[in-house]
């Protein structure tokens, strides 16, 4: 028997789960098909998030013949019959869809040799890529082509998955389910609906005897044990640790909490952002090289991804848990929210306005306006707050 997530692999664009902003009713993509005129495009996103399958789709939709090459096991021999048979659809006015999985693992030399058709229009091709495209496909195809970013599933596309694959499973209602199992599951499978409904025939196989599938089968078929739920309370405690674990200057603890979450399959990327909020709020410019460190990580885990940027997280976060603090930064954004809540829109000082046109001019705007740079001393003692809070001072 197929195995399930090959049974539900959508067959049209109906069934085709996430990715709205490219296929819904005003979708990029869904225009394209309805128009019947495909381009060359790129589609870049995490694995399992639908590429293969919407190429396919695109191809059915368009009555493309759709042809298939992987970068990592074929090369230019299978290219070459697949011209042939594009050269033979170019006759008769139909169009070849040549989809090419990890193009990025393609080099420059074969990537090159697909231009000439894409010209000519023997060949649509659609690469799907899991790195950014400016650094790994060339830009003589990538001017060819449309890009389109690809996102992870959202928990509810893999729970309507998850009913999707129960109900197909259990026709003959022999097996029950407890109540926030699917949910569970849903959460704990790391944004990867194959995954996801790999699992769920796992765990329907381990409730044969029981005859009930619980938390504890489902967490067994996931082999995850961890309490963690993305939308529920630890979700923020875990978080909260990490952050108060760095701000009490623990590297252990905030690598411990950090490994904690990716392996119950939280995105790198939402930790990589609260790494880079402690940078500013925490350290700031007691150390600015904290805030450029956290922002190459972020862009490191974006490029990579997991599991291979969990070592730049724990860098990151050694290097934030044994910076100097200072969240000087943190308490002026506060203090200045606090006078904008009690004063409201106070005027710019008139010294401080730009005077473009004449009436400005006339009316004093810039007037007694101290340039710094011509001073002495580079420096101004001019007033550049409203007399309501002209003496307050933020960093004190």
């Amino acid at each position: 028997m197929e195995p399930l997530a090959t049974l539900l692999r959508p067959k049209n664009i109906e069934d085709f789960l996430g990715q709205e902003h490219l296929i819904g009713d005003n979708g990029p993509i869904r225009l394209l098909m309805d128009s019947g005129k495909i381009p060359s495009m790129i589609f870049w996103g995490p694995p399992a998030s639908g590429k293969t399958t919407l190429a396919e789709i695109i191809a059915k939709k368009t009555n493309s013949d759709f042809q298939r090459l992987s970068a990592v096991m074929d090369g230019k021999e299978k290219l070459k019959k697949i011209l042939i048979i594009a050269r033979g659809n170019s006759n008769i006015h139909r169009q070849t869809i040549l989809f090419i999985d990890e193009i990025h693992r393609w080099s420059k030399a074969q990537q090159d040799a697909l231009l000439p058709y894409v010209e000519s229009g023997e060949l649509t091709i659609i690469g799907a890529t899991t790195e950014n495209p400016s650094f790994t496909v060339i830009a003589p195809l990538i001017s060819r082509s449309r890009v389109f970013i690809f996102k992870n599933h959202t928990s509810e596309n893999i729970l309507t998955a998850l009913k999707k694959g129960f109900e197909l499973l259990n026709k003959n209602n022999e097996i029950n389910i407890e109540e926030g199992s699917l949910e569970l599951m849903s959460d704990l499978s790391n944004n990867d609906i194959r995954f996801a409904l790999n699992s769920l025939e796992i765990a329907f196989n381990m409730s044969h005897n029981s005859k009930v599938i619980t938390k504890k089968i489902v967490e067994s078929a996931l082999q995850k044990t961890l309490k963690y739920d993305k939308n529920g309370d630890e979700h923020y405690n875990i978080i909260s640790a990490i952050h108060k674990s760095l701000r009490s200057s623990n590297p252990t603890a905030a690598v411990y909490w950090i490994m904690r979450m990716l392996d119950a399959g939280e995105d790198p990327l939402f930790i990589a952002r609260r790494l880079i909020r402690f940078a500013s709020e925490d350290i700031g410019n007691a150390n600015t090289n904290a805030l450029l460190l956290a922002n190459t990580v972020y862009d490191t885990c974006h490029k990579i991804g997991m599991p291979e940027c969990d070592t730049a997280l724990v860098q990151l976060a050694e290097y934030l848990a044994k910076s100097p603090k200072n969240n000087r930064s943190y308490i002026a954004s506060k203090m200045a929210r606090e006078d904008i809540k009690q004063y409201g829109n106070l005027q710019v000082p008139i010294h401080l306005r730009n005077a473009p046109t004449k009436l400005m001019k006339q009316i004093g705007y810039g007037k007694g306006y101290e340039y710094d740079h011509d001073l002495p001393e580079k420096k101004s003692t001019q007033q550049c707050l409203p007399d309501e809070i002209k003496d307050k001072n933020y960093f004190e």
